[in-house]
Parts: structure tokens; C-alpha cells; sequence
């Protein structure tokens, strides 16, 4: 079976053609970080966190972190966590996936290991209607035109994160895998029922985000969790991010660094409703 594509044509072009030159622009545009750079360096990217909306909004974001996985060493297999928005429940894909730029295979025999080691089950309905992970994927076949690489795919709804983290660190420290975390940040505005402040609205926001960020980068998974209870912070992927935080937790010389931040509100010159989107690397 293949997982067909649910959101090609409303999150990001339906041609082959017209997609690559979207996502071209998404690195060229004018929040995106610039044309690809051909020097191919030996460092290998533990995992990024890239936000999901529409190529329009985000992608020039998401294009921070594709632009360095690109220009380092590429995994064997990209391991994409992200959320299911539409339930409760938690499915790891055994089916391959295709986007308009063809067909990616599953590693269906990491796929095996993590059931048969983790929590997680091969449940294909929570990645049925979900666009959180599928438009990471011609990022990647974008990126790895020319190698061979093959993907796992974790949609997470109500689960512990830090059993499944560590349960994923025991099963894939010593492979060769990136993860790519999936997560937008703030959805401000009354369209998402949270309206903390209503002045300086652009200002409040970053300060706000940032303070959640700054709990990424030093893989506080503790502080990063409080602050969510603290503010209520409509971060929407905050349980794949926790649980690549306590995944984390066990690499020694591990680094994380912002790449990229900016809103919906940015690109669209008004910010009473706005979603935040966020690039970090984490080495």
C-alpha cells in the first residue's frame, strides 16, 4: 500500500514542475536563506525542528534547516515525528509515500525494530488526513535528489513523551537516521481562542515564542513542559518536540541553535491572527 497525498494542492503545488519551483522559492524568497551551497560538509545533523502550514507561509522557514541538512553528510533514513491533529491517537506507517515528485519508501525494517521496542503501533489512521508530516517530504526529495534515502513516519496524539524518547534513543542512537520534528509555534488571535495580550502584538509574540525556544536549546524538557502549563502557549507539535527533547537527552557534545523565526502575521502585514513558525538544528 502507499500513503497517496492528502494536502498536495492546498499546502503546496499539485504539479511536479510548479512544486519545485515553489520550493525553490521557498529558499530564494524573502525569508528564505538562499540558493543550496554545493560544498557537501562530513557533519551529520541529529535532528531539526520545521514548522508544517502551507509552503506560502512556512517554507521559507522550513528551508533554514532543509538548507543544512542538505549541506551536511545525509542520513540513510529520515525519521519524521509529528503530530496527529485530528485525535488521540498515536500510529507509526508501515506504507511507503508519495508526493508529486514521486514515491518514498518506508524503512519498514526500522519500522519492525520500533514496534517491537517502543510503545508505538503500526496504525496507519492517524496519518490518514494529516498534512504535519507529509509536507516535510518533498523538502526531503528535494534535498536528496541525487542519494537514496527512505523514511519512518511517527504521527504522536495522547502519549508519554519521555518514555517514547527514550524508548526511540535505545532504538536508534547508533543508526543512521536524522529526525525531523514537526511543530508550528504560537497560533495567536481569536480564530484560535488565545488572545494573551492585544498590544504590541508582534513584539509580544517573539517574546513569548522565544521563551519556549530558549528551552529547546538547552534541552530543558522539564522547563519547556512548565512553560507550556505556565502560558498556555498554543505551540500545536509540543509532544513531538518534548519527545525529541528526552530523545536528546542522552547524546553528550549534543548543540541546538534558531535558525529561523517569523509569523503568518510577517508575511501577511497584520497580526490579529498569526501563527509562528520556527527552524532549529540540532547537532
Amino acid at each position: 500500500m502507499i500513503r497517496q497525498p492528502v494536502v498536495a494542492g492546498k499546502f503546496y503545488e499539485y504539479d511536479k514542475d510548479n512544486l519545485i519551483i515553489q520550493i525553490k522559492d521557498c529558499f530564494t524568497g524573502k525569508f528564505g536563506p538562499g540558493k543550496l551551497n554545493q560544498n557537501v560538509s562530513k557533519e551529520k545533523i541529529k535532528a531539526i525542528i520545521v514548522p508544517h502550514a502551507g509552503y506560502f507561509f512556512s517554507g521559507s522557514c522550513a528551508a533554514h534547516a532543509y538548507k543544512k541538512v542538505a549541506e551536511s553528510t545525509l542520513a540513510k533514513t529520515f525519521v519524521l515525528i509529528g503530530l496527529n491533529h485530528y485525535g488521540h491517537h498515536s500510529g507509526i506507517s508501515n506504507q511507503d509515500w508519495q508526493t508529486p515528485l514521486g514515491i518514498i519508501e518506508t524503512n519498514k525494517e526500522l519500522v519492525d525494530e520500533i514496534t517491537n521496542t517502543t510503545s508505538l503501533e503500526i496504525n496507519e489512521e492517524p496519518h490518514e488526513k494529516e498534512h504535519s508530516i507529509e509536507v516535510q517530504i518533498p523538502f526531503l526529495q528535494y534535498i536528496n535528489k541525487d542519494n537514496d534515502f527512505d523514511i519512518v513516519c511517527i504521527s504522536l496524539g495522547n502519549i508519554d513523551p519521555e518514555k517514547l524518547g527514550t524508548e526511540l534513543f535505545d532504538v536508534l542512537n547508533n543508526k543512521d537516521v536524522t529526525l525531523i520534528i514537526s511543530s508550528d509555534f504560537t497560533h495567536y488571535g481569536h480564530n484560535f481562542n488565545y488572545v494573551p495580550f492585544t498590544d504590541n502584538i508582534k513584539q509580544n509574540l517573539e517574546l513569548l515564542d522565544n521563551g519556549a525556544i530558549k528551552y529547546i536549546e538547552n534541552f530543558d524538557a522539564e522547563r519547556f513542559r512548565k512553560y507550556l502549563n505556565e502560558t498556555h502557549i498554543t505551540i500545536c507539535g509540543y509532544v513531538p518536540i518534548l519527545t525529541s527533547l528526552y530523545y536528546m537527552k542522552n547524546y553528550k557534545g549534543k548543540s541546538a541553535k534558531l535558525l529561523k523565526y517569523y509569523t503568518s502575521g510577517d508575511v501577511l502585514g497584520d497580526f490579529k491572527n498569526s501563527v509562528s513558525y520556527v527552524s532549529i538544528l540540532i547537532k
